[in-house]
């Protein structure tokens, strides 16, 4: 027999050899009989003869139970997870900038050329057709106005499925991507509760207000989104981690308010407002000391409309002695 026939029926031998091992694992010892799997209490049983072949058992499935794809999907940690912050969903790779081998050396120009080349490749590919850079460009304008404004990842998904209604509902032509861009992210950051002022994120935005304000309201108009106005404790609470205040000023801040709530003579008045007017009554209240210019320059308003505002919480709540005795509200908008 040839040499190169013996080299052919060794792997055909060690496949037998490997398929007959399998057999015996699967077969009783005792009978013959067929082995199974007995899940419930981790043992490996004869379906014939009953006998417990194998005990404790571990088991190396999910703990989780699901009922169709779509669960299974959703309950799986295998893998990364998907987000509405990226264009692909988080579903494609990418070439990594590093220009370096999987042994960490540094490429040569030649590797490092070939390697620009398919990295612009992949990126063409990843955009195949305007929607996908339009929806590529938008996401990074959101997560770059996002952070600048010190938003949550959940605003950031609220934002980017904003965009993504917009953009499949056809409501950008005639529109900027800027623009409902940043009408996205100050929707979902008054959606999520933690709302950002207009001029805060027109101030990070690279459209003017007007074009800012106009956008809005037609993007929740067309969309029918759910925004309720905006509660000027929503805005107490970060304006409160300005100043170093003791509990007892934060506490009556939030009581005045409320008893504005109840009196009701907030309806129709820049919650941004309240809130600074909220926090200045109580500094004044509890000695704290704060002035107008601090707390305005906190909340972006007029030391006139905290005048104003001030007056009117603290008359509300019955704390007129805490008002100066030439304290008169000037007229001003809020």
């Amino acid at each position: 027999m040839s040499t190169r026939n013996k080299q052919n029926e060794q792997p055909v031998v060690a496949n037998t050899e490997r398929e007959e091992e399998r057999e015996q694992e699967n077969v009783c010892p005792e009978c013959g009989g067929t082995l199974i799997a007995d899940e419930e209490h981790a043992e490996t049983v004869c379906a014939d003869c009953g006998l417990v072949v194998e005990t404790g058992g571990i088991d190396r499935g999910p703990e989780w139970r699901a009922f169709d794809a779509s669960e299974r999907d959703s309950k799986s940690r295998v893998g990364a997870p998907t987000t509405k912050m990226m264009h692909d969903e988080g579903l494609s790779s990418n070439i990594g900038w590093q220009d370096r081998d999987a042994h960490g050396r540094t490429l040569s120009s030649r590797q490092r050329e070939k390697m620009q080349r398919l990295r612009t490749w992949d990126e063409r590919f990843r955009t195949r057709n305007s929607k996908e850079r339009n929806l590529k460009q938008a996401l990074g304008e959101i997560d770059r106005m996002a952070s600048a404004l010190g938003l949550p990842k959940n605003v950031r998904e609220m934002a980017s499925v904003v965009y993504r209604r917009a953009l499949n509902e056809d409501l950008l032509p005639g529109r900027s991507i800027e623009g409902v861009a940043t009408a996205s992210v100050y929707a979902a950051a008054r959606q999520a509760g933690v709302p950002r002022t207009m001029d805060e994120v027109a101030t990070v935005s690279r459209i003017d207000e007007m074009e800012f304000k106009r956008t809005y309201r037609y993007i929740v108009r067309e969309l029918s989104l759910e925004v309720r106005p905006a509660d000027p404790e929503q805005y107490l609470n970060r304006f409160e981690s300005e100043f170093d205040l003791d509990s007892a000023t934060k506490r009556r801040a939030h009581e005045l308010l409320k008893t504005a709530k109840e009196a009701g003579i907030i309806s129709g008045k820049s919650p941004v407002g309240l809130a600074a007017a909220a926090l200045y009554a109580a500094s004044l209240i509890e000695g704290e000391g704060l002035t107008q210019d601090a707390v305005a320059q906190v909340a972006d308003v007029s030391t006139v409309t905290i005048r104003n505002r001030y007056h009117d919480l603290l008359t509300a709540a019955g704390e007129t002695d805490a008002l100066p005795t030439s304290a008169t509200p000037e007229s001003a908008s809020a």
